[in-house]
């Protein structure tokens, strides 16, 4: 069990918490949720030892293990992959290193004995035997082959490292795990994996997440971050997100009849004041007057854009149609005679595990950055067809240092700053926000930047690369209200289940055998026993 007992965190004038104290129980997971720059990953590091508080401590059962998910990505770079989940429980790595370091003694004493019957009764306590093989099932379900598990950290790619560090916190079955954005650079098999070991879990988990799906798989508490307090909420995130906008509803309505009760006793007060009959009524009144208070609903750090991209025109009946696309960059096929047909309405969620050929065919489609490529066969859009494109990386629009009304104004007919500054209002930057250079701006900024550029396209069909990267909650929320409401045709790739599960009418996977194209929901496509049998074909 981890508690905190009066926890205050300052940094110079702000207050990033304040007389925080919570008890996180085994058995139970929680998920960590708050405003970007509310202190979600701040206070993980507090939990963890890695940030002192300004006041306040920390408490963890006598005995207990803590496990963190590791951030720095370079920490491990000579050790091989093995050795550094190993490293995930450092007492009994430390056993095992000791124990080796003797073993390769020429001259063995016999206290050097002694100290390895020592060692091998704690490696067995430890469940030395079983190591490797523990480690082993974690690296295989997170998607890390057997051959690469001898290899050095150093030889491998930014996502493969991600999940080396993922399978040394849960190694080991810690008592305590701190996850901090764990689905980062996870596939979907990957993510469902996690979910089901996570499930699985006996002991305390806290865990921050950006991934809706995720928390609501397998969160049994939502702790919430806002105003420098954290408040603890049984049950997932959806269940927090329902009853939190149900409380504020209550709240309101609530002020609402006192501010009707207020009204009615003003207006007592005024007609009879001067009314020597009723004089002393209205004094009465006026006292109970004084002592109605309205509650103050404190508005929350959390700021939702309004994300609403509508079409400036219709779609006519033909949209789309790709008759055996071949797309190849150099040598490699990354896409193999592909043909499908837009029907008007669809939004598609591409698929697949190769992150290339899925950029290919966007860039391709779009038109915008093919160059690097060769392709075969035809691509025919309708004649009513507008599109806007969200690439993955989009960091180009942003080399220059225009502030944002004169940045987005670049994308806008309309040209006068107040209707500028009406859609950079909707996307949080109101104010002297709006007066921001384009070149400073964060990656969730530069988001919402691009999403206030294509809602001014009035584009009918959206073609758009992993658009919730470097989103929070709020906005990712909002976006997939966005394209929910979308009256156009999309084509998304996204790592976000809900997203894909709420917004997607129809799934295309490319593999490079070919391409499966489905008219079903996503939960649907990749829980049909024959959808299975045919990936399964196709990745053989």
């Amino acid at each position: 069990m981890i508690t905190t007992s009066r926890l205050t965190l300052k940094y110079g004038k702000r207050t990033l918490f304040e007389d925080v104290s919570i008890k996180f129980t085994p058995g139970n997971c929680y998920g960590l949720i708050g405003a970007n720059g509310a202190g979600k990953s701040t206070f993980l590091k507090i939990l963890a030892g890695e940030v002192e508080p300004t006041s306040g401590e920390v408490s963890i059962t006598p005995g207990e293990r803590l496990a963190v998910l590791k951030q720095n990505h370079y920490e491990f770079e000579q050790y091989p992959v093995m050795a550094t989940v190993l490293m995930g429980h450092k007492e009994l790595y430390a056993v095992i290193s000791e124990r080796d370091a003797l073993y390769a003694k020429a001259n063995f004493s016999d206290a050097d004995g002694l100290r390895i019957s020592e060692l091998e009764e704690r490696f067995e306590e430890l469940g030395g035997w079983s190591a490797e093989a523990e480690a082993a099932s974690l690296l295989k379900g997170l998607g890390i082959s057997e051959p690469l598990h001898d290899k050095k950290m150093s030889e491998l790619d930014g996502n493969q490292k991600v999940r080396v560090l993922l399978a040394q916190a849960l190694f080991g079955n810690p008592d305590i795990l701190l996850l901090d954005e764990p689905t980062n650079s996870l596939d979907l098999d990957s993510v469902m994996w996690l979910e089901n070991f996570l499930l699985d879990f006996p002991n305390t988990v806290i865990v921050v997440s950006h991934d809706r799906h995720f928390l609501n798989k397998v969160c049994t508490h939502i702790a919430d971050i806002d105003f420098g307090k954290i408040q603890v909420y049984v049950g997932n995130y959806d269940f927090w997100y329902q009853s939190s906008q149900l409380a504020q509803k209550q709240l309101r309505e609530a002020n609402k009849k006192k501010e009707e009760k207020i009204k009615e006793l003003q207006d007592f007060i005024a007609r009879f004041a001067s009314n020597a009959s009723k004089a002393k009524q209205a004094t009465s009144r006026k006292k109970l007057l004084e002592k109605i208070n309205l509650d103050d609903i404190k508005p929350s750090n959390r700021k939702y854009p309004y994300i609403d991209f509508k079409p400036s025109r219709e779609a006519g009946k033909n949209i789309l149609k790709i008759d055996r696309l071949t797309i190849k960059h150099g040598e490699q096929i990354l896409v193999r005679e592909l043909t499908s047909e837009f029907n008007r309405g669809d939004k598609v969620a591409l698929v697949g595990p190769d992150e290339q050929a899925k950029i290919a065919l966007m860039k391709v489609l779009a038109g915008e950055g093919a160059e690097e490529f060769t392709t075969s066969g035809s691509i025919l859009w309708g004649d009513t067809i507008s599109v806007a494109y969200l690439p993955r990386d989009h960091n180009h629009y942003f080399d220059n240092s225009l502030n944002l009304i004169d940045w987005l104004r670049q994308y806008s007919k309309e040209k006068e700053e107040n209707f500028i500054r009406g859609y950079l209002g909707r996307m949080l930057f109101s104010g002297e926000e709006a007066q921001k250079q384009a070149n400073v701006l964060s990656g969730g900024e530069k988001m919402r930047c691009m999403f206030a550029r294509m809602m001014l396209s009035g584009a009918n069909f959206l073609i758009l690369d992993e658009p919730t990267n470097h989103l929070d909650l709020e906005t990712i929320t909002s976006l997939n209200t966005g394209l929910e409401k979308f009256a156009g045709n999309l084509l998304f790739v996204s790592k976000d289940h809900e997203l894909n599960n709420s917004t997607a009418n129809r799934i295309l996977e490319i593999t490079g055998k070919g391409f499966i194209d489905r008219s079903m929901n996503f939960d649907e496509y990749f829980t049909s026993e024959a959808i299975r049998e045919q990936r399964k074909a196709l990745y053989e």
